[in-house]
């Protein structure tokens, strides 16, 4: 009795934090919302300048990670080449040296190769108004050229060098995009109800969350929401009163 007693208790206490994670991913995902929904409506050089300097300061970071956890080979003396080598092998044996040049250097090539990723991205999102696999593509076609100048990556010849890198990380990046459109497709409609799955995590409704999407009850219907639009969602009454109370209550819920 008193071991099925402890379990009880153990099982009360995990239901609450399990409901406060869940409302800390539904906040998190709010304000993402909000703050693309601002981004959105800055002028294409204000919205590029933001996204491009958040992404070159992740990679940075990345980057400066990398750097630090590898080993630095550039302070061990370079071995002696075998005799009669030419240029290109010379330039292959030195690769891995550039590509472990510390975190400063390794810092300075993410930044570069995610920030231009990402301008790229921002533009062509905007004037082709849909994020895409030619877009995916391009962007990574950019980010490669520039991390094969700034890293030094290839042979003697930089045009070379360049043209397959880009193109390297472009066939890549497709193929990435392509995986992830097939196994984890985005849930583009989930981003229409952040405000009303959050409303009915905080009433302990969380479970109408569905009736919600099948009547297409989102975000932007919340402040018309009426007891006979929430009865044809086939809500009980008492939710139904709750879920009103609470959007009367709450005055950034009524604003359309």
């Amino acid at each position: 009795m008193e071991g099925g007693k402890a379990q009880g208790v153990v099982m009360v206490q995990s239901v609450p934090q399990q409901n406060l994670m869940e409302q800390l991913q539904v906040k998190y995902k709010e304000l993402e919302k909000g703050f693309k929904t601002w981004l959105a409506k800055q002028s294409l050089p204000v919205e590029t300048a933001v996204v491009t300097a958040g992404s070159a300061a992740q990679g940075a970071l990345v980057g400066g990670m990398l750097g630090t956890l590898s080993k630095d080979f550039t302070t061990l003396p370079p071995p002696p080449p075998p005799p009669n080598l030419d240029p290109q092998a010379m330039a292959s044996l030195k690769q891995p040296q550039v590509l472990s040049g510390g975190p400063l250097i390794q810092a300075r090539n993410f930044a570069l190769m995610t920030g231009v990723n990402a301008a790229i991205s921002t533009v062509m999102k905007r004037f082709r108004g849909k994020e895409d696999l030619e877009t995916s593509v391009v962007a990574a076609f950019g980010s490669g050229a520039v991390f094969s100048l700034a890293s030094g990556i290839g042979g003697p010849n930089p045009v070379t060098n360049v043209l397959t890198a880009g193109l390297s990380f472009a066939l890549i990046q497709g193929c990435m995009f392509k995986l992830g459109q097939t196994f984890y497709p985005s849930p583009a409609e989930d981003m229409n109800y952040i405000k009303a799955r959050s409303m009915l995590y905080n009433l302990g409704l969380q479970k109408y969350e569905k009736n919600f999407k099948k009547g297409i009850l989102t975000d932007n219907t919340l402040p018309l929401l009426t007891d006979s639009a929430l009865r044809d969602a086939k809500i009980p009454p008492g939710p139904r009163l709750l879920i009103l109370d609470h959007v009367q209550r709450n005055p950034g819920l009524r604003k359309q």
